[in-house]
């Protein structure tokens, strides 16, 4: 049997041989209580550990932020990898030979390409990097000396450069590449039936993913009057999308595999995270393009949850800040924002005021709300009465959006009253005004919602994980099929004895809530009442059927016009009122 192109049998196995306790506390400090490690949890911040390590079942479970999978998820997470990855780290760890990745053919198909593209652009980097130091290479080496790079930075960021137009598609051509892959992989184009290096005679920066595969480039002019573009991009390819690239993030990963990563700096472009890391500054990265996107924050998430926003002391740089707040707050980051001199970037801040003032900048960073009222302070003259309304409502909308505790919320509201002379009751109102509809549930109306959730979903829960975690006082002799048709593939593998962490290479657990869930569920809640609760969510799911099944016959009764028909219906009904009435399983018995 296969599963995400293995075996299932060699995932299992693969498993066996990587305690996950043993893999966790690598990154993780663990403590054991009763059954169960406990540790800070590696995915967001907290002082109180709520992450678990279950040994026996073989995952891990974040009660604070709901993270939980296996071994395989959790290298794939801190590693900041895909799952073929992270079966190669976990296999070389174990000494086992990974078997053949196999999957259906368009699937084969593209993995083949993606290693190939991947090869490819592996070539191309470090021949780009060996040009750097010819003697053809003058005018980048005359751009390298004028922004004060060192040999270091070049190796560190494996800076490179194009000779010319040709020479690159025949140095790959030489390695048995061919046209079309360069094409595919971003490093050539074609005019006139003749393939030329798209980068010609630019200063190339590498772009590498987590996982130190070079995926795609980005070039600088050198030619200060040329009609090109300043910066290109590798084209969108199989392995590059712009929208999920970081520069530097290879670096980042190193640090906090080292312990040293306490924070990400974020900057506007290459040359500045380069300018940055020369500092020692060397929690810095970039994305490519000036604003983050999700995919940005996601990937930077698995790295650290604090933030410093450095973008350029300009209106571009501020509109990219503003931007990137909206998305690093929907994803409950930690942020700071250095407000940079107006008109400089951290290159320029760093040569014309030095590293301690730039150290300075960020050491003493502002929270965003007092960022954003700095902005709109900007923006306003609060010299006007007009300007000033306006300012309040500006502020207190960045307010509603980014502070959600009222203790939090209270001295942004006397900030704004002393800078408006807007009485601070007024303030509260307008704040309140826009959240009624969107206000979350007291603790009281959550109480009677959850007392109105559906009793068989709680027993679905209650009985499937039990079976999953083959718990003892599971009767064998019910045919939980007929409880629970819908659950029919999860059942039967229960009944086979799959081990817990087995069912994330079974099925597609993150597109089925109910079995997430079940993976990680917390029995101790119950005690020694979990035995009787069983019982009562087993009567609780029988209950439901027969009594859907009773109306189904009243309406048949109802709608007969058969005296021998309704005499049948008659005593069908007898039956399952009786059974109703005795509280009767035998029904489902195992026949």
């Amino acid at each position: 049997m296969q599963n995400k192109g293995f075996p299932v049998d060699f995932l299992y196995q693969l498993k066996q041989k990587n305690d996950i306790v043993a893999i966790v506390s690598r990154y993780v400090k663990l403590d054991r209580k009763g059954s169960r490690y406990w540790g800070c949890c590696p995915f967001h911040n907290e002082k109180t550990p709520s992450f678990t390590v279950m040994q026996d079942e073989g995952i891990y479970h974040c009660f604070g932020c709901k993270e939980h999978g296996d071994v395989i998820s959790f290298i794939q997470k801190m590693e900041s990898c895909e799952f073929m990855d992270a079966v190669k780290i976990l296999a070389d760890e174990a000494h086992l030979e990974m078997p053949e990745f196999k999957t259906d053919d368009d699937t084969h198909k593209k993995a083949k390409q993606r290693e190939r593209l991947l090869k490819l652009l592996d070539e191309t980097w470090k021949h780009y990097h060996e040009n750097i130091y010819l003697k053809e290479a003058k005018p980048a080496q005359d751009y390298i000396k004028s922004r004060n790079f060192t040999r270091h930075e070049l190796d560190d960021f494996k800076l490179g450069y194009s000779l010319n137009w040709t020479e690159m598609v025949e140095y790959l051509k030489g390695k048995g590449f061919t046209y079309q892959e360069m094409v595919d992989a971003g490093v050539a184009q074609s005019k006139n039936g003749r393939f030329y290096d798209v980068m010609a005679e630019r200063l190339v920066f590498p772009i590498f993913n987590s996982f130190n595969d070079c995926v795609g480039f980005s070039a600088r002019v050198l030619e200060k009057n040329s009609d090109f573009a300043k910066y290109k991009n590798t084209a969108e390819t199989m392995v590059f999308q712009k929208s999920k690239v970081v520069f530097g993030i290879n670096l980042l990963k190193s640090l906090k595999q080292a312990g040293k990563l306490d924070k990400i700096i974020i900057v506007e472009g290459q040359i500045d995270v380069i300018a940055m890391h020369r500092a020692g500054f060397k929690n810095t990265v970039a994305c490519m393009g000036s604003a983050l996107t999700l995919d940005n924050a996601q990937a930077l998430k698995r790295l650290s949850k604090n933030i410093v926003l450095c973008f350029d002391g300009d209106g571009a740089g501020q509109k990219a800040t503003l931007h990137s707040l909206e998305v690093l707050d929907k994803n409950e980051f930690n942020i700071r924002v250095v407000a940079l001199p107006e008109k400089m970037d951290p290159d320029e801040v760093l040569k014309n005021k030095g590293k301690e003032y730039l150290s300075s900048l960020i050491e003493n960073a502002m929270p965003v709300m007092d960022y954003l009222i700095e902005v709109e302070k900007g923006n306003h003259n609060l010299e006007k009465a007009e300007e000033r309304g306006d300012f309040a409502k500006a502020t207190l909308g960045h307010l509603k959006r980014m502070v959600d505790s009222p203790s939090q919320r209270e001295p942004y509201l006397e900030k704004i009253r002393d800078l408006t002379s807007i009485p601070i009751d007024i303030l509260r109102r307008d704040l309140q005004g826009g959240e009624k509809e969107n206000k979350p549930l007291k603790k009281e109306e959550e109480k009677v919602l959850i007392s109105r959730e559906n009793g068989n979903n709680r027993a679905v829960k209650f009985v499937l994980s039990a079976l999953i975690h083959q718990k003892p006082y599971v009767k064998q002799n019910i045919d939980y099929v007929k409880l629970m048709p819908r659950c029919k593939d999860i059942i039967e593998k229960a009944k086979e004895g799959t081990r817990v962490s087995s069912y994330y290479d079974l099925f597609d657990v993150s597109e089925i809530p109910l079995l997430e869930d079940c993976l990680v569920f917390n029995f101790e809640e119950y005690g020694q009442t979990a035995e009787k609760y069983f019982e009562e969510c087993l009567w609780t799911l029988a209950d439901q059927i027969l009594k859907e099944r009773q109306q189904e016959v009243n309406e048949r009764f109802k709608a007969s016009t058969s005296l021998e028909e309704r005499q049948k219906l008659m005593l069908e009904l007898n039956k399952i009122l009786k059974q109703l009435r005795e509280k009767s399983l035998e029904e489902f018995y195992v026949r």
